[in-house]
């Protein structure tokens, strides 16, 4: 597989160019930087995946704040976790921070020390793992996130797609052959930090990057085209209503979501069909039509998730009075839009939430 050549790429060579890179040019600032202990790389890592560092920063900050350790963590109700988490989207990751948390708690207090057992836990796959080793205890283990997977494609001249089985393979071989006995940390960072901030995916600077002289990627000009890219169909548009409903003094009602899939264990206003009427949901609500002082629809979004995009048509209600069939604070809650409750919400909800005052002003 690949671009084939004569050449031959030592692993010394490579590591020592990016350790030399690294020690001149790479991002030593970063907040999981600093005590960089199991606990903090582990959420760090988990916040990372599919996320840009920028992004993440603020999140970070603000969870370690409220969870400065395992057993804060451990402690604090889902809800919390959620609301701390909104924004940052892939929410299966915060509950699976919160199971794992739970499972660390209960045995002690003490992350694994091995490959096998923090693969064990909710979320944490091969690479982040292997993460956890290096940055925070110095273990000689192999990473292979998106940045190190484009440095090490390019590099190799690896041009399968990038998800592939094979392609994968040979990827992890190439890490794991470069990963040095010693400087496992600094070396982990560093291929990270050239993927992200040199070895990028549009526009690289091939000119700075320490590994220019024997790139095979860059020597046959196909720097462009590897990692290639695997192929995906449109995505489908599924279509849905979100049913805002509002009633004295300033509350809004909001569904729990079940705790998988979409926006799992999110709060959101409730989510029907696309062909579910008003008169449906406030029958389902046990809502009199009398109580429903003001009507309005606004034109439908999209939300866009990775394998679909979501079309969503608000519909706000305004009740004159608040129904007491509607108590389950469990499935359903009355949002005070004054005094936010601590809960986690789906970033459309967040915006049909702040557009209430828009609607019925």
């Amino acid at each position: 597989m690949g671009i084939r050549t004569a050449a031959v790429n030592s692993p010394d060579w490579f590591a020592g160019k990016l350790l030399a890179w690294f020690d001149r040019h790479g991002r030593k600032g970063l907040p999981w930087q600093r005590n960089p202990n199991a606990y903090r790389v582990w959420v760090s890592e988990i916040m990372l995946q599919q996320t840009q560092v920028q992004a993440v920063i603020p999140y970070f900050e603000r969870f370690m704040a409220r969870f400065p350790d395992v057993q804060a963590l451990a402690a604090a109700q889902l809800d919390e976790v959620l609301h701390l988490w909104s924004g940052l989207g892939y929410y299966a990751r915060a509950r699976n921070l919160h199971r794992t948390a739970k499972l660390i708690a209960a045995a002690g207090g003490a992350f694994p020390t091995s490959q096998a057992g923090l693969e064990a836990l909710p979320g944490v796959g091969r690479s982040t793992a292997g993460a956890i080793l290096a940055l925070a205890m110095d273990q000689p283990t192999a990473i292979l996130d998106g940045n190190a997977k484009r440095v090490l494609a390019r590099f190799h001249g690896v041009d399968g797609p990038s998800n592939a089985a094979a392609t994968l393979r040979t990827l992890w071989a190439h890490a794991e052959a470069h990963t040095p006995q010693t400087r496992a940390a600094a070396y982990t960072q560093a291929i990270m930090d050239l993927g992200a901030t040199l070895c990028t995916r549009r526009g690289p600077g091939c000119s700075a990057c320490p590994l220019a002289e024997r790139c095979m990627a860059l020597a046959a000009n196909r720097v462009a085209e590897i990692p290639s890219r695997p192929q995906r169909g449109a995505k489908p548009v599924r279509k849905a209503r979100m049913y805002v409903i509002s009633a004295p003094p300033g509350a809004c009602l909001l569904e729990r979501r079940p705790n998988f899939g979409v926006w799992g264990g999110l709060w959101s206003p409730p989510q029907r069909n696309a062909d579910c009427s008003w008169e449906a949901v406030c029958a389902e609500f046990g809502i009199r039509a009398a109580t429903v002082a003001e009507r309005r629809t606004a034109p439908a979004f999209r939300h866009s998730f990775t394998h679909f995009h979501l079309d969503i048509e608000p519909h706000y209600l305004r009740l004159a009075e608040q129904p007491t069939a509607i108590g389950d604070g469990d499935r359903f809650i009355w949002y005070n839009l004054d005094r936010p409750q601590p809960v986690g919400l789906s970033v459309p909800a967040g915006a049909l939430l702040a557009s209430l005052k828009e609607v019925f002003a």
